[in-house]
């Protein structure tokens, strides 16, 4: 899983890779992610596929330009990266804003994308954690600087450090949820990451909705992983999703909160692998899309 770095238009793209046959997997991490969320799952996959999970603009290693963060903007920067790496067609797997980013790919370039895997998948409802709502309002970029110093990363990674000495072991949600904190300690990054969430939050909730485009994928063999104590987007979106796409295949892990692939990763690649092994990747066309879209509205 070394990582590596791409120049896509002008612009340095970190990514992991691994895995040296069978279908390519794309692996999309959420807001203010990166690509070591897949770490943990990455080498069963592997085993099976070919994965890359790349650090989106704006986020981890890549690079952070005054630009377009919206979902759209991501899904081209992806399919470019894809071509760009030799890869014509993947099995697009989306967490979290991911999740949202996946579906605009298929949505966009539904001839690169052979199937879908939303994960705990943002796009799918209005509600949200009420955490993220709040860091959509007016000015917070100028108090988020208080809340993100390097003392405070400091200060509790060395009550981690004693922890860890005693055998204790943070949960890997709570790693995860750190992980992110960390990030936002970079300027850059911080500003990134306050420019992709309000292109898909307010304080309202969720202002981008995939749920009247859901069935332009219904070739798309699709599976829906949702921790059932997911605190960030709930669960009740995997079921609207669910019954949205009546091909697709739900699986509702217990106990699991928004990271299934980092509380349970050998159970999310088995579940992944299986999937990809039991279904045909789709060929749905632009021009096939459109027709979909046609009838559609004769059908309105």
């Amino acid at each position: 899983m070394e990582l590596r770095t791409v120049n896509v238009h002008g612009h340095e793209i970190a990514y992991r890779a691994a895995g040296d046959h069978g279908p390519v997997v794309l692996l999309i991490h959420g807001m203010a992610g990166s690509c070591d969320t897949w770490k943990q799952a990455m080498p069963d996959l592997a085993e099976h596929t070919q994965c890359i999970a790349p650090d989106l603009i704006g986020h981890g290693r890549s690079a952070k330009p005054r630009g377009d963060y919206s979902l759209g903007a991501q899904a081209t920067l992806l399919r470019d990266l894809l071509v760009a790496l030799g890869h014509e067609r993947a099995t697009i797997v989306g967490q979290s804003l991911g999740g949202g980013i996946a579906m605009q790919f298929a949505y966009q370039y539904p001839e690169r994308c052979e199937r879908l895997v939303l994960v705990s998948a943002g796009g799918l409802g209005e509600e949200v954690n009420l955490i993220l709502r709040a860091l959509t309002a007016p000015g917070t970029e100028y108090v988020l600087p208080v809340a993100f110093q390097p003392i405070i990363r400091s200060g509790v990674e060395t009550v981690t450090g004693w922890c860890a000495r005693l055998g204790l072991r943070p949960a890997p949600s709570t790693v995860e949820m750190w992980r992110a904190y960390t990030s936002l300690i970079d300027s850059s990054t911080r500003t990134a990451f306050l420019h992709t969430l309000r292109s898909v939050v307010d304080l309202r909730g969720q202002r981008v909705s995939a749920a009247d485009r859901l069935y332009l994928a219904a070739r798309v063999p699709t599976l829906i992983i949702w921790g059932d104590e997911d605190p960030i987007i709930p669960v009740s979106h995997a079921d609207t999703a669910h019954e949205a796409l009546p091909g697709s295949q739900l699986v509702i892990m217990p106990g699991v909160g928004h990271f299934p692939h980092c509380e349970q990763p050998r159970e999310f690649s088995r579940l992944v692998t299986d999937f990809i092994d039991d279904t045909e990747p789709a060929t749905l066309t632009s021009e096939e899309l459109a027709g979909l879209l046609v009838a559609a509205r004769d059908a309105c």
